[in-house]
């Protein structure tokens, strides 16, 4: 009678699941295709048919990052054909570096902190979730992140304002003498001169914890594209436009030569970095290589200059080189002359951007930009500054961040005086949802913090083919998907850094293997990035966007 039930039991088990129907349909399509690899046929045909992967478990470990910085990387794990598989791992950096032992401590807290989201709050909201699911994913992480903020907001104010009520007594000023009334007024002078130079605007508040926001989203991400059996970026690129597009274009990348900065030995403080741009349709092999070749002339250059000329001070981590300079003609005649020597066409078939980096040079006790050791100059003596080396060098065809976001009629007046021969470009990674400045063309931005996949993917609606993704040295893995996430967005320009590390090379090598199998497969177009042909119109940012 066991056996009878467990008969009757099995047959209904099979029907109500449709079994006898599916084998027959395998078995039938068997012997017609007659593979090679039967069982392996047999195999991919009930894989189609198997449940949808779902989440299981997301595991974080403390990771260092190319730049010696402690972040968190990401493992998710889903059921698949019944058992539980690692789909993939990511690392989202922190945007703000440890400076110092302080500095450490506190990323180290902030570590653990968001360890603690991913092995609880995350892994319970994700839990079951298809993993291709990623706008969904994403929103249940930046809810939760924005109610964390919230919460922390208001702890912050609450503390704020016990510490206030507490120095309210010390702080009661003292009655005025008559002598100090009169001379009330000579400070007037010192208010004009704070009208004229305003104020930093406060940063935005970061909570560094957010990284594992960051991170899970883009695991999540690389978990359905392997769901999929789809290249990263073409699984991104099918996320922003709902499907996956005929033809693909590959960003021009921005690669970094040069270093004459506040950080850099000599007394030239003002150009951060000079990046070298290629022409459009010049394959990115043959860029790396271009720039492998111009940096070795270069060094050969400063090897060779005698007494007060341009010298090479180090080597940084991702290839860079330091250089030491008096004036910023300097390095731009040192790029010049390698290329003249290489037979490069400087200004044709390279360019030059340089990255200012402008609101770290403010000195506010003068009210003035410190762009060399002991040379300060005021907003409106910066103008004439760029606008002589723009004209001097006309292969600069772009400037990024040449003021602080506060000096709005500074950037709109260099805009009016370079015109279309060269654009300005503003970094909103620290101000991600504030307005558009009056004479930007592009904006620079990178994936860290709580950023997540639908964030970017959003951003690039808003800031339309004007966008420069930067690298951050985030992944403490050298797969390379930085590239990957570059070419999905449709973005014009990628920003990969110099020619050394074994993080930043991968970056370069997969854009070179992105680049050559699109090829192969007939899906490559050169596209005009309209940074340089043409000036774009301005277009007002709305509050809401975020990178």
């Amino acid at each position: 009678m066991d056996i009878h039930k467990m008969r009757i039991a099995a047959a209904e088990f099979y029907r109500k699941n449709g079994v006898p129907a599916i084998i027959e349909r395998a078995l039938n399509e068997l012997f017609l295709r007659q593979p090679a690899d039967v069982h392996g046929y047999l195999a991919n045909f009930f894989l189609e048919l198997s449940t949808p992967p779902r989440i299981s478990n997301l595991r974080g470990r403390e990771v260092f990052s190319e730049n010696g910085q402690l972040i968190v990387e990401v493992e998710v794990f889903s059921i698949v054909c019944n058992r539980e598989k690692s789909m993939s791992s990511a690392a989202v950096v922190s945007h703000f570096a440890p400076v110092g032992t302080g500095e450490s401590q506190r990323s180290s807290d902030h570590v653990e902190t968001a360890l603690q989201w991913i092995h609880e709050p995350f892994r319970n909201l994700l839990l079951n979730q298809n993993p291709c699911d990623q706008a969904e994913i994403d929103q249940m992480l930046s809810d939760f992140f924005t109610s964390y903020q919230e919460e922390e907001k208001a702890r912050r104010d609450k503390l704020k304002a016990e510490a206030s009520e507490l120095e309210a007594p010390a702080r009661t000023p003292p009655a005025m003498s008559s002598k100090d009334k009169k001379s009330t007024g000579k400070g007037k002078k010192s208010v004009v001169d704070e009208k004229q130079f305003p104020p930093a605007e406060p940063p935005e508040p970061v909570l560094l914890e957010g990284m594992a926001v960051g991170s899970v989203s883009l695991a999540v991400a690389k978990s359905g594209a392997k769901i999929k059996g789809m290249p990263l970026y073409k699984y991104i690129s099918a996320l922003k436009n709902q499907k996956e597009p005929a033809h693909f274009h590959v960003p021009v990348p921005w690669i970094s030569l040069l270093s004459c900065g506040k950080k850099s030995p000599g007394k030239l403080c003002l150009l951060e970095e000079i990046i070298l741009i290629s022409k459009v349709g010049h394959p990115v092999k043959q860029s790396v290589t271009l720039a492998c070749e111009l940096q070795k002339e270069m060094m050969r250059l400063m090897s060779m200059s005698g007494k007060g000329g341009i010298t090479l001070s180090s080597v940084s981590h991702n290839g860079v080189l330091t250089a030491s300079c008096e004036r910023p003609e300097q390095p731009l005649d040192l790029i010049s002359n390698a290329c003249t020597n290489l037979k490069v066409p400087l200004g044709v078939d390279v360019f030059l951007a340089l990255n200012c980096a402008a609101p770290k040079l403010v000195d506010y006790s003068k009210g003035k930009y410190e762009v060399a050791t002991g040379g300060l100059k005021s907003p409106d003596e910066l103008i004439e500054v760029y606008h002589n080396l723009i004209s001097k060098y006309p292969a600069v065809v772009a400037v990024i961040d040449p003021f602080r976001r506060e000096e709005a009629e500074q950037w709109k007046k260099l805009s009016n005086r370079i015109e279309i021969s060269c654009s300005l470009l503003s970094d909103i990674t620290h101000k991600p949802q504030a307005p558009a400045l009056p004479g930007v063309h592009g904006y620079v931005f990178r994936h860290a913090n709580e950023t997540t996949v639908s964030d970017i993917i959003h951003a690039t609606f808003c800031y339309q083919g004007s966008v420069v993704l930067d690298t951050m040295l985030s992944e403490s893995s050298t797969d390379g998907s930085f590239a990957d996430l570059a070419v999905g967005l449709g973005l014009d320009y990628v920003k990969l850094g110099g020619l050394g590390g074994a993080e930043t090379m991968a970056k370069y090598n997969r854009l070179i293997a992105i680049e050559e199998e699109l090829a192969q497969q007939g899906l490559l177009v050169c596209k005009e990035p309209p940074l340089f042909s043409e000036k774009p119109k301005e277009q007002p940012v709305t509050a809401e966007e975020t990178i």
